[in-house]
């Protein structure tokens, strides 16, 4: 579940800077005509006016193209495949701040709301870096094993090479020796 949640969170979280920054540079998308937003008018030159856009910005060119990736799938999405996201990134974030308010009691803290609100989400933003970090990890180890994989298999089913004369061995897709029983 950690790994599709958290790939649901990440479509749900593009999608949704996406519609942020369109809107915010006043760009009018197609997906989007059918519908009608009212939101008030966005300053671009005023520090703090567009958070959207602020968050983007600061993307590395990688995490900005995962992020155009992400919000064009999220696009193609039908309002049903976009409905089921956002419940399962709701469930994900619910459970992610029970988890923050457990660590919070165990180390003894007593922070006001405004104060747990950030330690909250803080400890949101860096499990999320965390396990971004341990699925790099993973992809690049199977992605080391995946060549001895690859020739193990192929020795086990490579035909053998024996004294020149048909094999008695059946390769899948091909018909039973001469003789053989047939099941």
């Amino acid at each position: 579940m950690g790994r599709k949640s958290f790939t649901v969170s990440a479509v749900i979280c593009c999608g949704l800077t996406l519609t942020t920054v369109a809107f915010g540079q006043g760009q009018k998308s197609p997906h989007f005509r059918a519908r009608s937003f009212s939101r008030s008018p966005v300053n671009p030159h005023r520090p703090g006016m567009n958070p959207g856009r602020e968050r983007f910005n600061q993307l590395s060119p990688e995490e900005r193209q995962a992020f155009h990736r992400n919000a064009e799938r999220w696009l193609r999405m039908s309002p049903e495949q976009q409905k089921m996201l956002r419940e399962r990134e709701q469930i994900r974030r619910t459970q992610m701040k029970a988890e923050a308010e457990v660590v919070l009691r165990q180390m003894g803290l007593r922070l006001d709301p405004a104060a747990q609100g950030q330690f909250e989400s803080r400890y949101m933003q860096e499990r999320r870096r965390i396990e971004r970090q341990l699925r790099m990890e993973t992809e690049a180890r199977r992605q080391q094993q995946l060549p001895q994989l690859n020739e193990r298999l192929k020795s086990e089913f490579q035909p053998k090479q024996g004294g020149g004369g048909v094999s008695d061995s059946v390769t899948p897709g091909t018909t039973s020796p001469p003789g053989s029983p047939r099941y």
